[in-house]
């Protein structure tokens, strides 16, 4: 998707304009053609990725011991102790197979590349490999000193820019960006699912207790029961209304075609929006079908994979703004 040439962008390229040259100060805005992100591309898209942060790695290992402390109660609390064995292994095989596919969805959002730019390439010798248009315009970003695609944002945490970087996620230990939202939204789905069937057991589980013999409806102790089943409704209701509310701006976001960040900065309206169907499948990698809702379906069903492109080596440059001379 190509963008308006009146495309404006973050406010860091706002403190580089003033130490460009007077020539690309006094550019028109309709002169300033922003670089496409498919012209610059990730050199970590085949490299294993994983953030090294202590809060998000902390986080992250707090959400899986929190599915695997409800698949506990479930299973050896609820499910087990239960004289109907119908409703045992349907409930318990249905609660397994959605928390499976939250932690696998959690891992692939962790672990895949959000949409890195390579660091370290705002380089002249690699300017000059792009080939580009005269009158066109690139930014480099003065954190990661980074040549910026256009829609492409700097994250703190990640210490990259990330195309369309939607915000950070310590829960997932990574930015949410253009190459793993659709695992991110798959990850709330499940989440609200597992809080949901968790909900509705728990109610179904003390409505049974009542009328039987506390001793009888579970393995543990009476006050030992209740703690655990406290605790899980406890569990399960916090996280229903957080992940079906994240599911819920994260698909806004999408049909919109504008990020979290980009709403944020006001940065909305500047540049040519798809259709929500077509961003879509753009988001979950094709044409509707159960793959949407696999955490296993890559993305590469309608985008070939990005070429490792060598960076020339070379000193950065200092410009923030860097216009290609007409000549």
């Amino acid at each position: 998707m190509k963008s308006p040439v009146h495309r404006c962008r973050d406010v860091e390229h706002g403190r580089g304009q003033g130490r460009t040259g007077a020539g690309t100060s006094c550019l028109q805005a309709e002169q300033r053609i922003p670089i496409s992100k498919d012209v610059i591309t990730s050199s970590a898209a085949s490299a294993m990725w994983f953030i090294r942060d202590l809060c998000g790695i902390v986080c992250a290992v707090i959400t899986w011991l929190l599915v695997l402390y409800a698949d506990f109660v479930v299973l050896f609390v609820m499910l087990l102790p239960s004289k109907n064995l119908t409703y045992s292994i349907v409930n318990g095989t249905l609660f397994n197979i959605l928390a499976f596919l939250a932690l696998a969805s959690h891992l692939r959002a962790m672990c895949t590349d959000p949409g890195a730019v390579p660091k370290g390439n705002a380089t002249k010798e690699y300017i000059e490999s792009l080939q580009l248009k005269p009158g066109q315009v690139v930014y480099k970003c003065p954190k990661c000193c980074s040549i910026k695609p256009d829609r492409a944002h700097h994250c703190s945490v990640c210490k990259r820019c990330i195309r369309k970087m939607d915000h950070h996620c310590p829960w997932v230990n990574n930015c949410v960006g253009e190459n793993n939202q659709k695992y991110f939204v798959l990850f709330t789905m499940y989440i609200a699912f597992v809080s949901l069937h968790s909900l509705l057991m728990v109610v179904f589980h003390f409505l049974y207790c009542f009328e039987d013999d506390w001793t009888k409806c579970s393995s543990f102790s009476p006050p030992a029961t209740v703690i655990l089943l406290i605790l899980l409704c406890f569990e399960g209701l916090l996280f229903l209304i957080f992940t079906s509310v994240m599911f819920g701006t994260q698909v806004h976001s999408i049909c919109t075609d504008e990020t979290g960040i980009e709403r944020l900065k006001g940065e909305t309206g500047r540049w040519v929006k798809v259709p929500c169907w077509e961003a879509m499948q753009t988001a979950f990698g094709g044409p509707f079908s159960l793959s949407w809702c696999s955490p296993f379906a890559g993305l590469s069903c309608n985008r070939s994979p990005p070429e490792h492109v060598p960076v020339p080596q070379g000193k950065i440059i200092e410009e923030d703004v860097i216009e290609i001379p007409l000549n």
